[in-house]
């Protein structure tokens, strides 16, 4: 008996998500195929220069701009940026700072030191366990 291995595949969606790159900016062959693991492997290892320039210069997805914003995707939409941005749109954010902007990365940095606070108060609390 004989095992075959099916070969793992994936929509143009979730691959590109993956790639953390914006699906309706990819070639049209990207989007309307399916992406096997191995496929994936290896434009992670060896990206074409579509894939390259896609995360050099955008357009990104909200999670991507929100990480180079410094704030959440929530945080994206209540500013009012819905869309996908180009590295210079963001860029460009980055210097003006708008209010929504400052005030969102504020927040960001107040999760940031609440979780870091849980994480101690968890570590602290499992010494006394061990004690």
């Amino acid at each position: 008996m004989t095992s075959h291995q099916t070969t793992q595949t994936m929509k143009p969606a979730t691959a590109a998500k993956k790639l953390g790159v914006y699906l309706e900016a990819t070639p049209a062959e990207f989007q309307e195929g399916v992406v096997s693991r191995a496929e994936l492997n290896a434009l992670q290892a060896d990206p074409p220069k579509w894939l390259r320039e896609l995360r050099r210069n955008g357009p990104h997805p909200r999670p991507v701009v929100a990480a180079k914003l410094g704030i959440s995707i929530s945080g994206l939409a209540r500013g009012g940026i819905t869309e996908a941005l180009t590295t210079e749109q963001i860029d460009a954010l980055k210097e003006e700072r708008p209010e929504w902007l400052e005030r969102e990365r504020a927040t960001q940095a107040d999760v940031r030191k609440e979780a870091q606070r849980v994480k101690e108060k968890h570590l602290q609390d499992e010494k006394k366990k061990q004690a």
